[in-house]
């Protein structure tokens, strides 16, 4: 869509009485309506197909007094009073006295799956499975829409696994995103009318005759405020939705009930995962509390200047109806669309991948349905996320903990990520994690074969997961929703390329944190990233600055401070023994460097004259340790190069490091340092002094 250049704009059609009687709703053959234009023009489709996928001039809500927007959310509150909660028990007594209508639900899942199953082993067995993959997709999108929204939610979570699914059941099952058959508009605007207690054109000045687009609790019409003008996108549920998924969850109950009793190779609570999935799809039901989901995310995320969050209009929203910002871009997996529009598809996956890894590791609250259909890619080039039904947090415990299990793969300590799972409570305290610990060397030190960014999650989900199956985890249910977002992006990654790593475009961030955030648990994990043996890694910290200044937040500044306060702490004495020697050995290095680049820099008569002292005695070490002490050299150099290169380098950054050794714990330090330096240059020159002529 384009917007128009007219002065005026002509609207839909509004299918709506222009009176109300009390208690019902009448509809009247379309009309069509002149209206003023407002600064930003608006062209609005009058096709009935939906669609996501042209792009559109994006319209921003203007500022409202808080106040105001406060009591119109309370307003908000109070209509959605009613709204219903997920309830095992309440479930239980519904439909546990309707055994026929539970039974033929069942029956209809058995026959719906069951045929395609069967029909798909018939394929195989005349080779045609090849041949017929387009069909069969065609097939399972079908029969998931006419199992209702429980189903239509399996076969989105399918849709974003090229994994898993041929390419063929990917298209047809991605037009479960936002393509399912509508409901009638009648029924629409009856609800909007009945939940907001207005007629309808006392509230929009346009509204799309049809959807724009169809989810599968609810679909999307696009109108224009009266009040205001400004133009929204408004989010209708359908009707009957409650009773459906009602049943399917009081059925998928009984069957985790069936699996925990007699399947012993699961050891995960399979009836606490499907409550926690209830609880979130019902939760998606509450679009009063979807709307303060989408305030929160907005609080947090969109302070990015790539990412754009919707605004809500509180005062046009209930529990079965959602008014927001008008958004409209780009599915993220419609990568010719994307590319279209001068867009680069790679650069938008990775937009998201970092903004996912601030959800899940920074704050901890994330989006845990963002299929393609709820992530859009704006004509600008950024990155908007939509549909705030089904949200999640991870534990400010288990988020320092996943990190330090990253950095503990990376070092290959077994025991390390064995004890992780205490963090991430998936074991017990008093579960011994001695047997773990081999069977994650024999995954990882294959894994591991490759360097860690060549990795991709699903290996890694499949490989610990092995190990889940044959030990005593307990797989909380936040982290399964976890795991399902992080599938999701790597399944939009694998669209835009096919060797594309999740975790090779994470680092930055992982390298960001370990080297800024002053969590003990990340400066533990920190020190043992640097120091192996009672030597420190200097090429690990060099790619740690390399990865972590392709994070637009990474700042020299920041990642001197955690290092600083750990070394002079009361707690830092084993720390201080490292870095001291370290500093001498560095010390000399960069010495000795400085000594074979002036005796280069000399003229070549000179040279005989400086090489016969005791200068050209130092120069004459073993050739083994000179190369170890000008590389040793050459790294830290490198890495005060990667700190003055950063963009955020400001000689400024050093005077906490001038205030710090004010303290009397860096003199001290400072002295040892010093004193060590001076014992081995004396010992080397004791050494060239002791020297025979001959040698």
């Amino acid at each position: 869509m384009a917007a128009s250049s007219s002065s005026t704009t002509t609207a839909l059609p509004l299918s709506i009485s222009s009176s109300r009687r009390p208690g019902r709703s009448r509809f009247r053959p379309a009309r069509a309506a002149v209206v003023e234009a407002r600064p930003v023009q608006l062209q609005v489709s009058d096709q009935s197909k939906p669609s996501t996928s042209s792009p559109v001039v994006m319209a921003s809500l203007g500022p409202r007094d808080r106040a105001e927007d406060m009591q119109a959310e309370a307003r908000a509150m109070a209509r959605a009073a009613n709204a219903s909660v997920y309830s095992p028990e309440f479930l239980a007594s519904r439909y546990g006295s309707q055994p026929f209508k539970v039974l033929g639900r069942a029956l209809d899942i058995l026959t719906g799956l069951g045929s395609f199953g069967l029909t798909l082993l018939l394929d195989q067995r005349r080779g045609e499975m090849n041949k017929l993959k387009r069909v069969r997709a065609i097939e399972l999108r079908s029969i998931f829409t006419r199992l209702g929204p429980t189903f239509v939610k399996i076969g989105q979570g399918l849709s974003t696994r090229p994994d898993i699914c041929p390419p063929e059941y990917l298209e047809e099952l991605s037009e479960l995103q936002d393509s399912l058959p509508t409901f009638p508009d009648s029924e629409a605007f009856a609800c909007i009318e009945s939940e907001l207690g207005l007629p309808l054109p006392s509230i929009y000045s346009q509204i799309s005759p049809s959807p724009m687009a169809a989810a599968s609790l609810g679909q999307v019409y696009k109108a224009r405020l009266k009040s205001s003008g400004e133009v929204v996108a408004v989010k209708v549920q359908r009707p009957g939705i409650e009773d459906a998924i009602g049943l399917d969850f009081y059925l998928l109950r009984g069957i985790g009930g069936l699996v925990n009793k007699y399947v012993d190779f699961i050891s995960s609570d399979v009836v606490a995962l499907i409550d926690e999935f209830a609880r979130r799809v019902y939760q998606e039901l509450n679009y009063v509390q979807e709307g303060q989901n989408a305030r929160r995310f907005r609080k947090l995320y969109a302070d990015k200047q790539d990412i754009i969050v919707p605004d809500i209009v509180w005062e046009y929203t209930s529990g079965k109806v959602l008014t927001m910002e008008w958004i409209q871009g780009v599915k993220l997996n419609q990568q010719a669309a994307i590319e279209s529009q001068g867009l680069n598809m790679l650069e938008l996956v990775n937009i998201g991948i970092q903004c996912s890894l601030r959800q899940l590791l920074e704050y901890g609250y994330f989006h845990a349905d963002p299929h393609p259909g709820n992530i859009l890619a704006t004509p600008e080039g950024k990155l908007a996320f939509l549909d705030f039904g089904m949200m999640s947090e991870t534990p400010e415990v288990a988020r320092v903990a996943i990190i330090g299990h990253v950095v503990h793969m990376v070092n290959r300590d077994y025991e390390a990520m064995a004890r992780d799972y205490y963090a991430l409570d998936f074991l017990d305290e008093d579960v011994d994690v001695s047997p773990i610990v081999p069977a994650l060397k024999g995954f990882f030190d294959d894994a591991l074969n490759s360097t860690v960014s060549e990795l991709n999650f699903k290996t890694i989900v499949d490989g610990l997961g092995n190990v889940l199956y044959q030990y005593p985890f307990n797989v909380p249910a936040y982290y399964a929703l976890i795991l399902r977002s992080l599938t999701v992006l790597e399944g939009l990654a694998l669209y835009a390329d096919p060797n594309f790593k999740v975790l090779a475009a994470s680092y930055p961030y992982f390298a960001k944190r370990l080297l800024t955030d002053p969590d003990p648990y990340l400066r533990d994990a920190l020190i043992e990233l640097l120091f192996k043996d009672g030597k420190f890694r200097w090429n690990r910290l060099e790619n740690l600055l390399v990865q972590g200044k392709k994070d637009q937040d990474f700042t020299t500044k920041e990642a001197l401070q955690p290092v600083l306060k750990l070394l002079l702490g009361p707690d830092g004495e084993e720390i201080r023994v490292l870095v001291i020697k370290e500093a001498i050995r560095v010390s000399e290095a960069v010495a000795f460097g400085a000594m074979v680049d002036a005796y280069n820099s000399v003229p070549d008569f000179v040279k005989p004259v400086v090489g016969g002292g005791v200068v050209g005695g130092l120069l004459k070490l073993r050739e083994d340790e000179r190369d170890a002490m000008m590389e040793l050299r050459g790294t830290v150099l490198r890495i005060w190069g990667l700190l003055r290169a950063s963009d955020s380098f400001d000689p400024t950054i050093l005077q906490p490091i001038l205030q710090v050794l004010q303290q009397p714990e860096a003199r001290v330090l400072g002295s040892r340092v010093a004193g060590g330096i001076t014992q081995r240059f004396a010992a080397r020159l004791l050494q060239q002094l002791l020297r025979s002529p001959s040698q």
